[in-house]
């Protein structure tokens, strides 16, 4: 068999303030940046991500895979018309010479936003399903956070998604499209489709996979598959999306359609039964420090400073939390990352052991912490993470420097990431388990590398573009009726 394989990956919070242009899908995130052809296998080798998995699992197989286009940015706010026509174009361009194939693999997101089309992946597979035709198969991986569309369903036989959050399972992911996709071949035919999506919007924090009622929602998934259900996938959904399709939702497949259908409905009525339970307590920054700093574990206490979480779109650079540890005078605290390329400069050409006076951070908000800071230590960026989430992946921050003011150092980057790696600290000399306290912009992608050494976790709402409350936020094109929270007021445009 000859697969063609290819990725597109961007998650769009159309409330954030940066947009993605052509140049951030060139640079990457903490994922490889744009690559084609031959090339694709060498870049993502080793790396948790779909395409990855999906490279693995086919081998053994013995398909011929045809690497088209990969590209993927940090999430934020919508992706130019400019970046999309070019990436697109490019996916279509390496479709057309790959001659003779006998099936089609997209790693996708499930949750990008173009500035001229609100359901981007059901634009790419209305591109390519037009170029293709309706019989080549065309299987493709969501992320666990996908808004699927009834577009996306039309195009793809096949949409299968993560099952973790924390992520640790992208790359099997991947792997479970190979398989799936092999029984396609051994079966003969395409299975049934079925999808339902589902009326109230789940703050991202609470989606966890390691809490409830997540974990047991994603846990019964496996059980559930039994013939002639093929395969079925619970969507949770990325909420910062204003377009009409932002919604959880439930996917499934299977050899008949009224079985299909039943099983569909029912894990969608279990989501909804689950709906009390998708709230969660979030502290104010200044009593989650007090918090904190009074525990006697001897272990970190962590706070997710989630609003601030650059894996849902925002700039990473907000300075409520690092306003608090100073206010509350923490000691022995560690913040990261923030993203400020001119701090981190400016702490490179003083030197270590300098002080320099700056405005950190703050440039998303036009909330910048002026202080005095001595510079700790600095670095390349360049290092190899390690935790379960970004693991493998050679990650490029850009010069990046360890500030200190009072009892409390603060991470800075060059480029935004979310910090989920213990990498992200021991890159400039800051070991997380010997810290008190450690505030990370992240929602759950930290739980993966930092919970196990975590005295406890508390999720925290300090200034950001990616608020738990989802009232706060101005929609405008949600289908009537969606709640914006769990147990929440319902949308009325």
């Amino acid at each position: 068999m000859k697969i063609a394989i290819g990725a597109f990956q961007h998650e769009t919070n159309t409330f954030a303030p940066t947009r993605a242009r052509f140049e951030h899908f060139e640079k990457g995130g903490g994922w490889p940046g744009l690559t084609r052809g031959g090339k694709i296998f060498e870049t993502v080798a080793g790396m948790n991500i779909p395409i990855t998995g999906f490279i693995d699992a086919a081998r053994p197989l013995g398909w011929e895979l045809v690497p088209l286009t990969y590209a993927q940015a940090s999430p934020s706010a919508q992706v130019t018309d400019s970046a999309f026509e070019r990436i697109s174009g490019m996916m279509v361009e390496d479709l057309k010479a790959a001659r003779g194939i006998d099936a089609l693999y997209l790693d996708l997101h499930g949750a990008a936003v173009i500035e001229s089309y609100e359901d981007g992946e059901g634009e790419l597979l209305r591109r390519i399903r037009a170029l293709v035709g309706p019989e080549l198969p065309l299987v493709a991986s969501l992320d666990l956070h996908a808004n699927v569309t009834p577009e996306m369903m039309k195009h793809a036989d096949l949409l299968v998604s993560y099952r973790t959050y924390p992520h640790v399972d992208m790359a099997e992911t991947g792997g479970r499209a190979a398989l799936l996709l092999a029984r396609l071949f051994r079966v003969g035919r395409k299975p049934f489709k079925a999808f339902r999506q589902i009326p109230f919007l789940i703050p991202g924090v609470w989606q966890c996979t390691l809490i409830e009622p997540a974990q047991a929602l994603y846990a019964s998934l496996e059980p559930r598959e039994r013939d002639p259900i093929v395969s079925l996938s619970f969507n949770a959904g990325f909420a910062p999306a204003d377009i009409r399709h932002s919604a959880p939702s439930a996917v499934g497949y299977g050899w008949e359609q009224a079985a299909t259908e039943r099983a569909v409905e029912t894990l969608a009525r279990d989501v909804e039964a689950a709906e009390p339970e998708f709230r969660g307590k979030a502290w104010e920054p200044r009593a989650a420090v007090r918090h904190a700093m009074g525990a006697s574990d001897g272990r970190p206490v962590v706070l997710a400073d989630t609003q601030d979480n650059p894996g849902a779109g925002t700039d990473s650079d907000t300075i409520g939390m690092l306003e608090a540890l100073v206010a509350e005078r923490a000691e022995n605290a560690a913040m990261g990352l923030v993203a400020d390329a001119d701090t981190a400069r400016i702490a490179h050409q003083a030197g270590e052991g300098a002080e320099i006076r700056v405005k950190l951070g703050g440039k998303s908000d036009k909330h910048p912490f002026a202080g005095t800071f001595k510079v700790v230590t600095t670095a390349d960026g360049r290092f190899t993470a390690t935790g379960p989430f970004y693991g493998g992946s050679r990650m490029e921050l850009g010069p990046m420097a360890r500030l200190a003011i009072g009892g409390v150092e603060v991470v800075v980057a060059s480029k935004k990431v979310q910090a989920a790696d213990q990498a992200m600290f021991r890159h400039v000399g800051i070991e997380p388990a010997d810290k008190r306290v450690l505030v990370l912009k992240s929602s759950v992608h930290f739980r993966a590398d930092f919970q196990p050494i975590a005295a406890e976790v508390l999720v925290v709402a300090a200034p950001g573009a990616n608020p738990i409350d989802h009232t706060t936020l101005r929609y405008k094109r949600l289908r009537p009726g969606m709640r914006l929270m769990p147990m929440g007021p319902e949308f009325r445009p």
